[in-house]
Protein backbone atom coordinates (compact mmCIF):
# COMPACT_ATOMS: atom_id res chain seq x y z
CA UNK A 1 0.00 0.00 0.00
CA UNK A 2 3.11 2.31 0.67
CA UNK A 3 4.56 1.55 -2.51
CA UNK A 4 1.42 2.16 -4.38
CA UNK A 5 0.45 6.02 -2.67
CA UNK A 6 3.98 8.19 -4.25
CA UNK A 7 2.50 6.49 -7.64
CA UNK A 8 -1.09 8.14 -7.30
CA UNK A 9 -0.02 10.92 -6.07
CA UNK A 10 2.16 10.98 -9.23
CA UNK A 11 -0.86 11.19 -11.11
CA UNK A 12 -2.18 13.80 -9.14
CA UNK A 13 0.29 16.29 -9.13
CA UNK A 14 0.87 19.03 -12.33
CA UNK A 15 4.57 18.35 -14.50
CA UNK A 16 6.48 21.38 -14.43
CA UNK A 17 5.14 22.66 -17.94
CA UNK A 18 1.64 22.37 -16.12
CA UNK A 19 2.33 24.76 -13.37
CA UNK A 20 3.62 27.33 -15.94
CA UNK A 21 0.39 27.02 -17.65
CA UNK A 22 -1.68 27.11 -14.19
CA UNK A 23 0.49 30.26 -13.57
CA UNK A 24 -0.05 32.13 -16.26
CA UNK A 25 -3.66 30.95 -16.55
CA UNK A 26 -4.69 32.12 -13.46
CA UNK A 27 -2.44 35.35 -13.49
CA UNK A 28 -4.33 36.54 -16.86
CA UNK A 29 -7.46 36.33 -14.47
CA UNK A 30 -6.48 37.99 -12.08
CA UNK A 31 -5.35 40.69 -13.61
CA UNK A 32 -8.50 40.30 -16.06
CA UNK A 33 -9.80 43.63 -15.06
CA UNK A 34 -7.10 46.13 -15.27
CA UNK A 35 -6.06 44.49 -18.93
CA UNK A 36 -9.65 45.81 -20.51
CA UNK A 37 -9.78 49.01 -18.05
CA UNK A 38 -5.63 49.71 -19.15
CA UNK A 39 -6.46 52.47 -21.91
CA UNK A 40 -9.46 52.35 -24.69
CA UNK A 41 -8.27 50.14 -27.04
CA UNK A 42 -10.16 47.14 -26.16
CA UNK A 43 -13.25 48.85 -26.20
CA UNK A 44 -12.65 50.47 -29.39
CA UNK A 45 -12.14 46.38 -31.04
CA UNK A 46 -15.36 45.75 -29.85
CA UNK A 47 -17.19 48.79 -31.55
CA UNK A 48 -15.60 47.68 -34.43
CA UNK A 49 -16.79 44.03 -34.15
CA UNK A 50 -20.11 44.78 -33.02
CA UNK A 51 -20.30 46.98 -36.61
CA UNK A 52 -19.09 44.21 -38.39
CA UNK A 53 -21.31 41.61 -36.69
CA UNK A 54 -24.13 43.83 -36.87
CA UNK A 55 -23.91 45.11 -40.66
CA UNK A 56 -22.07 41.93 -41.76
CA UNK A 57 -19.86 44.65 -43.34
CA UNK A 58 -16.03 45.87 -42.83
CA UNK A 59 -15.57 49.06 -42.93
CA UNK A 60 -13.24 50.48 -45.14
CA UNK A 61 -13.85 54.45 -44.82
CA UNK A 62 -14.67 55.92 -41.60
CA UNK A 63 -17.86 56.25 -40.42
CA UNK A 64 -17.31 56.76 -36.48
CA UNK A 65 -15.90 60.24 -36.48
CA UNK A 66 -17.21 63.73 -37.72
CA UNK A 67 -13.82 65.23 -38.73
CA UNK A 68 -12.77 62.73 -40.88
CA UNK A 69 -15.57 61.11 -42.19
CA UNK A 70 -15.41 58.52 -45.55
CA UNK A 71 -11.57 58.37 -45.16
CA UNK A 72 -9.96 55.11 -46.28
CA UNK A 73 -9.19 52.96 -43.04
CA UNK A 74 -7.25 50.29 -42.67
CA UNK A 75 -8.57 47.38 -40.59
CA UNK A 76 -5.64 45.49 -39.68
CA UNK A 77 -7.15 43.64 -36.45
CA UNK A 78 -11.02 42.73 -37.92
CA UNK A 79 -10.74 39.22 -36.92
CA UNK A 80 -9.87 39.88 -33.27
CA UNK A 81 -12.39 42.41 -33.41
CA UNK A 82 -15.05 40.00 -34.64
CA UNK A 83 -13.91 37.21 -32.29
CA UNK A 84 -13.93 39.73 -29.28
CA UNK A 85 -17.39 40.57 -29.17
CA UNK A 86 -18.74 37.59 -30.82
CA UNK A 87 -17.52 36.24 -27.36
CA UNK A 88 -18.84 38.97 -25.59
CA UNK A 89 -22.28 38.52 -26.65
CA UNK A 90 -22.26 34.82 -25.56
CA UNK A 91 -20.41 34.80 -22.69
CA UNK A 92 -19.70 38.51 -21.92
CA UNK A 93 -16.76 40.06 -20.78
CA UNK A 94 -15.67 37.09 -18.47
CA UNK A 95 -15.62 34.87 -21.94
CA UNK A 96 -13.11 37.49 -23.51
CA UNK A 97 -10.92 37.17 -20.52
CA UNK A 98 -10.96 33.34 -20.72
CA UNK A 99 -9.77 33.49 -24.39
CA UNK A 100 -6.73 35.79 -23.20
CA UNK A 101 -6.08 33.42 -20.26
CA UNK A 102 -5.97 30.75 -23.03
CA UNK A 103 -4.10 32.12 -25.28
CA UNK A 104 -1.06 33.70 -22.99
CA UNK A 105 -0.75 30.39 -20.88
CA UNK A 106 -0.58 28.04 -24.11
CA UNK A 107 2.07 30.71 -25.36
CA UNK A 108 4.40 29.97 -22.27
CA UNK A 109 3.50 26.39 -22.46
CA UNK A 110 4.82 25.68 -25.96
CA UNK A 111 7.84 27.99 -25.03
CA UNK A 112 8.82 25.66 -22.44
CA UNK A 113 7.98 22.40 -24.17
CA UNK A 114 9.56 23.36 -27.20
CA UNK A 115 12.84 24.12 -25.04
CA UNK A 116 12.38 20.96 -23.38
CA UNK A 117 12.79 19.04 -26.65
CA UNK A 118 15.65 20.41 -27.49
CA UNK A 119 17.55 20.32 -24.09
CA UNK A 120 18.93 17.82 -22.02
CA UNK A 121 18.86 19.71 -18.78
CA UNK A 122 15.85 20.74 -17.36
CA UNK A 123 16.80 23.80 -14.90
CA UNK A 124 17.52 26.52 -17.29
CA UNK A 125 14.59 25.53 -19.72
CA UNK A 126 12.62 26.01 -16.41
CA UNK A 127 14.23 29.08 -15.39
CA UNK A 128 13.71 30.68 -19.57
CA UNK A 129 9.99 29.70 -19.10
CA UNK A 130 9.08 31.58 -16.01
CA UNK A 131 11.57 34.75 -17.12
CA UNK A 132 9.54 34.09 -20.80
CA UNK A 133 5.83 34.67 -18.23
CA UNK A 134 7.05 37.42 -16.47
CA UNK A 135 8.83 39.77 -19.22
CA UNK A 136 5.43 39.48 -21.08
CA UNK A 137 3.47 40.55 -17.83
CA UNK A 138 4.26 44.00 -19.14
CA UNK A 139 1.91 43.81 -21.88
CA UNK A 140 -1.14 41.65 -20.74
CA UNK A 141 -3.39 44.03 -22.27
CA UNK A 142 -7.17 43.57 -23.53
CA UNK A 143 -5.81 43.68 -27.42
CA UNK A 144 -5.26 41.79 -30.56
CA UNK A 145 -1.35 41.39 -29.71
CA UNK A 146 -2.14 38.71 -27.54
CA UNK A 147 -2.53 36.70 -30.66
CA UNK A 148 0.40 37.99 -32.23
CA UNK A 149 2.51 36.03 -28.71
CA UNK A 150 1.20 32.53 -29.40
CA UNK A 151 1.15 32.47 -33.49
CA UNK A 152 5.51 33.93 -32.93
CA UNK A 153 5.72 31.52 -30.81
CA UNK A 154 4.10 28.74 -33.29
CA UNK A 155 5.98 30.38 -35.96
CA UNK A 156 9.77 30.05 -34.42
CA UNK A 157 8.82 26.33 -33.28
CA UNK A 158 8.28 26.02 -37.36
CA UNK A 159 11.21 27.45 -38.43
CA UNK A 160 12.98 24.38 -36.29
CA UNK A 161 11.14 21.81 -37.18
CA UNK A 162 12.32 23.20 -40.95
CA UNK A 163 16.07 23.30 -40.19
CA UNK A 164 15.72 19.67 -38.49
CA UNK A 165 14.82 18.52 -41.75
CA UNK A 166 11.08 18.97 -41.66
CA UNK A 167 11.10 21.03 -45.42
CA UNK A 168 7.97 19.57 -46.38
CA UNK A 169 5.77 21.89 -44.08
CA UNK A 170 6.37 24.93 -45.56
CA UNK A 171 2.76 24.51 -46.16
CA UNK A 172 2.57 25.99 -42.60
CA UNK A 173 4.15 29.44 -42.79
CA UNK A 174 1.61 30.35 -45.23
CA UNK A 175 -1.07 29.06 -43.17
CA UNK A 176 -0.24 30.96 -39.96
CA UNK A 177 -0.05 33.95 -41.77
CA UNK A 178 -3.17 33.66 -43.47
CA UNK A 179 -4.83 34.13 -39.46
CA UNK A 180 -2.22 36.20 -38.38
CA UNK A 181 -2.73 38.95 -41.45
CA UNK A 182 -6.21 39.18 -40.20
CA UNK A 183 -5.69 39.01 -36.25
CA UNK A 184 -2.75 41.55 -36.37
CA UNK A 185 -0.22 44.01 -37.16
CA UNK A 186 2.47 42.46 -36.18
CA UNK A 187 2.16 39.87 -38.68
CA UNK A 188 5.33 41.75 -39.91
CA UNK A 189 7.13 40.47 -36.95
CA UNK A 190 7.04 37.00 -38.66
CA UNK A 191 8.38 38.19 -41.74
CA UNK A 192 11.51 39.96 -39.67
CA UNK A 193 12.20 36.57 -38.27
CA UNK A 194 11.87 34.55 -41.08
CA UNK A 195 14.23 36.79 -42.67
CA UNK A 196 17.19 36.89 -39.87
CA UNK A 197 16.83 33.19 -39.02
CA UNK A 198 18.04 32.62 -42.86
CA UNK A 199 20.94 35.31 -42.46
CA UNK A 200 21.56 33.79 -40.15
CA UNK A 201 21.98 30.13 -41.40
CA UNK A 202 23.48 31.75 -44.84
CA UNK A 203 26.15 33.23 -42.67
CA UNK A 204 27.01 29.63 -41.27
CA UNK A 205 27.43 28.41 -44.55
CA UNK A 206 29.40 31.62 -46.66
CA UNK A 207 31.84 30.93 -43.67
CA UNK A 208 31.84 26.92 -43.41
CA UNK A 209 30.90 27.16 -39.42
CA UNK A 210 28.44 24.37 -40.16
CA UNK A 211 29.01 21.04 -38.66
CA UNK A 212 28.86 18.04 -40.90
CA UNK A 213 25.35 16.78 -38.90
CA UNK A 214 23.86 20.10 -39.00
CA UNK A 215 24.14 20.34 -43.12
CA UNK A 216 20.81 21.60 -44.76
CA UNK A 217 18.83 19.22 -46.16
CA UNK A 218 18.77 19.25 -49.79
CA UNK A 219 16.02 22.04 -51.25
CA UNK A 220 16.15 22.99 -48.36
CA UNK A 221 16.44 26.75 -49.60
CA UNK A 222 13.74 25.97 -52.32
CA UNK A 223 11.06 25.45 -49.58
CA UNK A 224 12.73 28.07 -47.34
CA UNK A 225 11.93 30.52 -49.59
CA UNK A 226 8.82 28.86 -51.11
CA UNK A 227 7.05 28.99 -47.31
CA UNK A 228 8.47 32.77 -47.05
CA UNK A 229 7.03 33.93 -50.60
CA UNK A 230 4.06 32.08 -50.38
CA UNK A 231 3.37 33.76 -46.78
CA UNK A 232 3.86 37.11 -48.45
CA UNK A 233 0.97 36.33 -51.10
CA UNK A 234 -1.36 35.14 -48.25
CA UNK A 235 -0.38 38.58 -46.25
CA UNK A 236 -2.24 40.02 -49.10
CA UNK A 237 -5.32 38.20 -48.41
CA UNK A 238 -6.77 40.95 -45.79
CA UNK A 239 -9.74 43.33 -46.57
CA UNK A 240 -6.86 46.46 -47.78
CA UNK A 241 -4.58 44.30 -49.55
CA UNK A 242 -1.16 45.47 -49.86
CA UNK A 243 -2.26 49.06 -48.49
CA UNK A 244 -1.91 46.86 -45.29
CA UNK A 245 1.55 46.82 -45.62
CA UNK A 246 2.11 50.26 -46.51
CA UNK A 247 -0.23 51.25 -43.60
CA UNK A 248 1.69 49.46 -40.53
CA UNK A 249 5.02 50.24 -41.90
CA UNK A 250 4.17 54.09 -42.14
CA UNK A 251 2.89 53.51 -38.65
CA UNK A 252 5.90 52.43 -37.23
CA UNK A 253 7.91 55.26 -39.11
CA UNK A 254 5.64 57.94 -37.61
CA UNK A 255 8.27 59.82 -34.66
CA UNK A 256 5.45 62.04 -33.62
CA UNK A 257 2.98 58.85 -32.88
CA UNK A 258 5.52 57.01 -31.76
CA UNK A 259 6.76 59.40 -28.55
CA UNK A 260 3.39 60.57 -27.44
CA UNK A 261 1.97 56.88 -27.65
CA UNK A 262 2.79 55.42 -24.38
CA UNK A 263 3.81 52.04 -25.50
CA UNK A 264 6.30 52.52 -28.20
CA UNK A 265 9.00 54.25 -25.46
CA UNK A 266 11.68 53.07 -23.87
CA UNK A 267 12.02 50.70 -20.70
CA UNK A 268 12.65 52.94 -17.94
CA UNK A 269 15.05 50.49 -15.95
CA UNK A 270 14.06 52.92 -12.11
CA UNK A 271 10.65 51.07 -12.43
CA UNK A 272 10.72 47.86 -11.19
CA UNK A 273 8.56 46.24 -13.75
CA UNK A 274 11.68 46.34 -16.10
CA UNK A 275 13.67 44.53 -13.72
CA UNK A 276 13.12 41.01 -15.34
CA UNK A 277 14.05 42.68 -18.86
CA UNK A 278 17.19 43.75 -17.32
CA UNK A 279 17.73 40.62 -15.54
CA UNK A 280 17.10 38.65 -18.71
CA UNK A 281 19.76 41.29 -20.56
CA UNK A 282 22.76 40.18 -17.91
CA UNK A 283 21.82 36.60 -17.75
CA UNK A 284 21.77 36.08 -21.37
CA UNK A 285 25.45 38.32 -21.87
CA UNK A 286 26.96 36.24 -19.11
CA UNK A 287 26.02 32.72 -20.46
CA UNK A 288 27.01 33.52 -23.64
CA UNK A 289 30.58 35.08 -22.08
CA UNK A 290 31.75 32.36 -20.10
CA UNK A 291 30.13 30.11 -22.73
CA UNK A 292 32.52 28.25 -24.95
CA UNK A 293 30.30 26.54 -27.49
CA UNK A 294 29.35 28.55 -30.48
CA UNK A 295 25.81 30.34 -30.22
CA UNK A 296 23.67 29.78 -33.37
CA UNK A 297 23.16 32.86 -35.86
CA UNK A 298 20.01 31.80 -36.34
CA UNK A 299 19.66 32.57 -32.61
CA UNK A 300 21.71 35.10 -32.19
CA UNK A 301 20.94 37.30 -34.84
CA UNK A 302 17.40 37.68 -33.67
CA UNK A 303 17.81 37.78 -30.28
CA UNK A 304 19.96 40.95 -31.02
CA UNK A 305 17.94 42.42 -33.15
CA UNK A 306 15.05 41.83 -30.50
CA UNK A 307 16.61 43.29 -27.94
CA UNK A 308 17.52 46.12 -29.74
CA UNK A 309 14.01 46.93 -30.67
CA UNK A 310 13.24 45.75 -26.53
CA UNK A 311 15.44 48.59 -25.31
CA UNK A 312 13.85 51.02 -28.41
CA UNK A 313 10.03 50.55 -27.63
CA UNK A 314 8.74 48.38 -24.66
CA UNK A 315 6.15 46.83 -26.00
CA UNK A 316 9.09 44.45 -27.90
CA UNK A 317 10.03 42.98 -24.25
CA UNK A 318 7.70 39.93 -24.23
CA UNK A 319 8.96 39.47 -28.21
CA UNK A 320 12.26 39.55 -27.17
CA UNK A 321 11.57 37.36 -24.61
CA UNK A 322 10.31 34.74 -26.73
CA UNK A 323 12.82 35.04 -29.34
CA UNK A 324 15.63 34.63 -27.03
CA UNK A 325 14.45 31.68 -25.34
CA UNK A 326 16.15 29.33 -27.33
CA UNK A 327 19.09 31.12 -27.36
CA UNK A 328 19.36 31.76 -23.53
CA UNK A 329 18.37 28.20 -22.21
CA UNK A 330 21.13 26.53 -24.86
CA UNK A 331 23.42 29.00 -23.44
CA UNK A 332 22.38 28.02 -19.83
CA UNK A 333 22.77 24.43 -20.45
CA UNK A 334 26.22 24.55 -22.33
CA UNK A 335 27.28 26.31 -18.97
CA UNK A 336 25.48 23.79 -16.83
CA UNK A 337 27.08 20.82 -18.33
CA UNK A 338 30.49 22.06 -19.05
CA UNK A 339 31.23 24.04 -15.55
CA UNK A 340 33.93 22.02 -13.26
CA UNK A 341 32.45 19.65 -10.73
CA UNK A 342 34.87 20.64 -8.30
CA UNK A 343 33.41 24.08 -7.68
CA UNK A 344 31.11 23.18 -4.94
CA UNK A 345 28.00 25.60 -6.48
CA UNK A 346 28.64 24.18 -10.05
CA UNK A 347 27.85 20.82 -8.23
CA UNK A 348 24.95 21.99 -5.97
CA UNK A 349 23.51 23.36 -9.36
CA UNK A 350 23.90 20.00 -11.28
CA UNK A 351 22.70 18.13 -8.43
CA UNK A 352 19.51 20.28 -8.31
CA UNK A 353 18.91 20.31 -12.05
CA UNK A 354 19.15 15.85 -11.79
CA UNK A 355 16.47 16.08 -9.00
CA UNK A 356 14.45 18.11 -10.83
CA UNK A 357 14.29 16.03 -14.31
CA UNK A 358 13.98 12.71 -11.76
CA UNK A 359 11.45 14.27 -10.54
CA UNK A 360 9.60 16.06 -13.71
CA UNK A 361 9.71 12.40 -14.96
CA UNK A 362 7.71 11.14 -12.48
CA UNK A 363 4.80 13.88 -12.02
CA UNK A 364 1.94 12.39 -14.75
CA UNK A 365 -0.43 14.96 -13.43
CA UNK A 366 -1.36 16.19 -16.82
CA UNK A 367 -4.75 16.90 -16.43
CA UNK A 368 -4.73 20.15 -14.56
CA UNK A 369 -4.91 22.71 -17.58
CA UNK A 370 -8.21 20.93 -18.86
CA UNK A 371 -9.62 20.91 -14.40
CA UNK A 372 -8.37 24.17 -14.07
CA UNK A 373 -10.23 25.44 -17.43
CA UNK A 374 -13.18 23.43 -16.28
CA UNK A 375 -13.22 24.84 -12.82
CA UNK A 376 -12.68 28.50 -14.06
CA UNK A 377 -15.64 27.98 -16.29
CA UNK A 378 -18.20 26.83 -13.59
CA UNK A 379 -16.78 29.51 -11.22
CA UNK A 380 -17.65 32.12 -13.66
CA UNK A 381 -20.75 30.91 -14.75
CA UNK A 382 -21.67 31.12 -10.95
CA UNK A 383 -20.74 34.74 -10.47
CA UNK A 384 -16.96 33.97 -8.29
CA UNK A 385 -14.79 36.82 -8.97
CA UNK A 386 -11.18 36.52 -9.90
CA UNK A 387 -10.15 39.68 -10.59
CA UNK A 388 -7.32 41.23 -7.94
CA UNK A 389 -10.37 43.77 -7.10
CA UNK A 390 -12.97 41.29 -6.47
CA UNK A 391 -14.88 43.30 -8.82
CA UNK A 392 -15.40 41.19 -11.51
CA UNK A 393 -14.49 42.05 -15.28
CA UNK A 394 -16.02 45.35 -16.39
CA UNK A 395 -15.35 48.80 -17.35
CA UNK A 396 -14.53 50.83 -14.13
CA UNK A 397 -16.62 53.82 -14.01
CA UNK A 398 -13.31 55.91 -12.48
CA UNK A 399 -12.09 55.09 -16.19
CA UNK A 400 -14.52 55.86 -18.66
CA UNK A 401 -17.36 57.98 -19.02
CA UNK A 402 -20.14 55.45 -18.05
CA UNK A 403 -22.59 57.69 -15.88
CA UNK A 404 -22.15 60.48 -18.38
CA UNK A 405 -23.38 58.40 -21.51
CA UNK A 406 -26.11 57.13 -19.31
CA UNK A 407 -27.24 60.81 -19.04
CA UNK A 408 -26.34 61.52 -22.69
CA UNK A 409 -28.42 58.87 -23.47
CA UNK A 410 -31.69 60.13 -21.54
CA UNK A 411 -30.44 64.17 -22.82
CA UNK A 412 -29.00 63.64 -26.04
CA UNK A 413 -26.82 66.83 -27.21
CA UNK A 414 -27.34 68.57 -30.84
CA UNK A 415 -24.47 69.34 -32.60
CA UNK A 416 -20.74 67.57 -33.24
CA UNK A 417 -19.05 66.78 -30.07
CA UNK A 418 -15.00 67.13 -28.67
CA UNK A 419 -14.11 63.81 -26.67
CA UNK A 420 -11.03 63.04 -25.09
CA UNK A 421 -8.86 60.53 -27.39
CA UNK A 422 -9.25 57.45 -25.23
CA UNK A 423 -12.68 57.63 -24.66
CA UNK A 424 -13.52 57.29 -28.42
CA UNK A 425 -14.11 53.82 -28.70
CA UNK A 426 -16.42 53.75 -25.49
CA UNK A 427 -18.22 57.08 -26.59
CA UNK A 428 -18.78 54.89 -30.33
CA UNK A 429 -19.63 51.93 -28.75
CA UNK A 430 -22.65 53.36 -26.89
CA UNK A 431 -23.86 56.70 -28.58
CA UNK A 432 -22.91 55.60 -32.74
CA UNK A 433 -24.63 56.17 -34.96
CA UNK A 434 -26.58 58.60 -33.55
CA UNK A 435 -23.32 60.85 -32.51
CA UNK A 436 -20.10 60.40 -33.88
CA UNK A 437 -16.69 61.00 -32.35
CA UNK A 438 -13.91 63.76 -32.92
CA UNK A 439 -11.11 61.36 -32.64
CA UNK A 440 -10.62 57.68 -30.78
CA UNK A 441 -7.46 56.03 -29.47
CA UNK A 442 -6.48 54.69 -33.60
CA UNK A 443 -3.77 57.46 -33.81
CA UNK A 444 -1.97 56.11 -37.12
CA UNK A 445 -5.84 56.05 -39.14
CA UNK A 446 -6.15 60.14 -37.77
CA UNK A 447 -2.34 60.69 -39.03
CA UNK A 448 0.07 63.06 -37.27
CA UNK A 449 -1.50 66.62 -38.03
CA UNK A 450 -4.91 65.90 -36.98
CA UNK A 451 -3.40 64.25 -33.52
CA UNK A 452 -1.68 67.47 -33.69
CA UNK A 453 -4.62 69.71 -33.54
CA UNK A 454 -6.61 67.12 -30.93
CA UNK A 455 -3.25 68.13 -28.86
CA UNK A 456 -3.58 71.81 -29.53
CA UNK A 457 -6.87 71.59 -27.54
CA UNK A 458 -6.09 69.45 -24.95
CA UNK A 459 -2.77 71.36 -23.80
CA UNK A 460 -4.47 74.79 -24.59
CA UNK A 461 -1.81 75.77 -27.41
CA UNK A 462 -2.07 78.89 -29.10
CA UNK A 463 -5.03 78.31 -31.96
CA UNK A 464 -7.20 76.02 -30.03
CA UNK A 465 -10.07 78.04 -29.97
CA UNK A 466 -9.63 77.51 -33.60
CA UNK A 467 -9.75 73.99 -33.79
CA UNK A 468 -13.18 73.69 -32.00
CA UNK A 469 -14.48 75.98 -34.94
CA UNK A 470 -13.12 74.47 -37.70
CA UNK A 471 -14.82 71.14 -36.81
CA UNK A 472 -17.91 72.83 -35.80
CA UNK A 473 -17.87 71.32 -31.87
CA UNK A 474 -21.03 72.26 -30.14
CA UNK A 475 -20.01 70.45 -26.77
CA UNK A 476 -17.30 68.67 -25.11
CA UNK A 477 -17.28 65.35 -23.01
CA UNK A 478 -13.58 65.27 -20.92
CA UNK A 479 -12.19 63.97 -17.36
CA UNK A 480 -13.06 66.22 -15.01
CA UNK A 481 -9.54 67.03 -14.11
CA UNK A 482 -8.34 67.78 -17.05
CA UNK A 483 -6.98 71.71 -17.56
CA UNK A 484 -8.85 72.15 -20.55
CA UNK A 485 -12.02 71.87 -18.79
CA UNK A 486 -11.59 74.84 -17.03
CA UNK A 487 -9.84 76.65 -19.87
CA UNK A 488 -13.11 76.14 -21.99
CA UNK A 489 -15.49 77.84 -19.33
CA UNK A 490 -13.11 80.64 -18.40
CA UNK A 491 -12.13 81.60 -22.05
CA UNK A 492 -14.82 80.86 -24.12
CA UNK A 493 -17.79 81.04 -21.61
CA UNK A 494 -18.58 77.32 -22.40
CA UNK A 495 -21.40 75.91 -19.55
CA UNK A 496 -20.99 72.90 -17.56
CA UNK A 497 -24.22 71.03 -18.36
CA UNK A 498 -23.09 67.64 -16.64
CA UNK A 499 -20.91 66.42 -14.13
CA UNK A 500 -19.34 63.73 -11.89
CA UNK A 501 -15.76 62.09 -10.15
CA UNK A 502 -15.05 61.29 -13.61
CA UNK A 503 -16.50 63.56 -16.40
CA UNK A 504 -17.08 66.91 -16.94
CA UNK A 505 -19.75 67.75 -20.03
CA UNK A 506 -19.75 71.40 -21.41
CA UNK A 507 -22.02 73.20 -23.78
CA UNK A 508 -21.11 76.20 -26.51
Amino acid sequence: MNKQQPKILAYLLPSFENILWIAAFFGVLIRGRQMINADGDFILHLNLGKYILTTGKIPLQDVFSHTLPGKPVIQHEWLSAVIFEGIRRVLGLEGVIFLFALLISTTIYLVFKHLQRKSQTLLPVLLVGILTLINSMGHWLARPHIFTFLLLTLWLIMLDQFRAGKIKRWWVFPALMLLWVNLHGGFIIGFIVWFIYGFGLAWDILFNRIELEEKLMPKFWRYYLLGGCSSFIVSLINPSGFTLWAKVLGHVGSRYLADITHEFQSPNFHDVTFWPFLFTIALLVIALGLGKKRAKPEFLFNAAAWLMLGLYSMRNIPLFAIVSAPLLASALEELLLNTSPDIKFSAWIKGLDNRLQVLDRQLKGTFWPLFSTIIVIISLAVGIKFDIEGQGYALDPKVFPIHAVDWLEDNPQEGEMFNYFTWGGYLEYRLWPEKQVFIDSKSDFYGEDFVRQYGQVIAQQNGWEDVLEKYDVEWAILPADEPAVNAIQTEIGWKVIYEDKTTTILKK
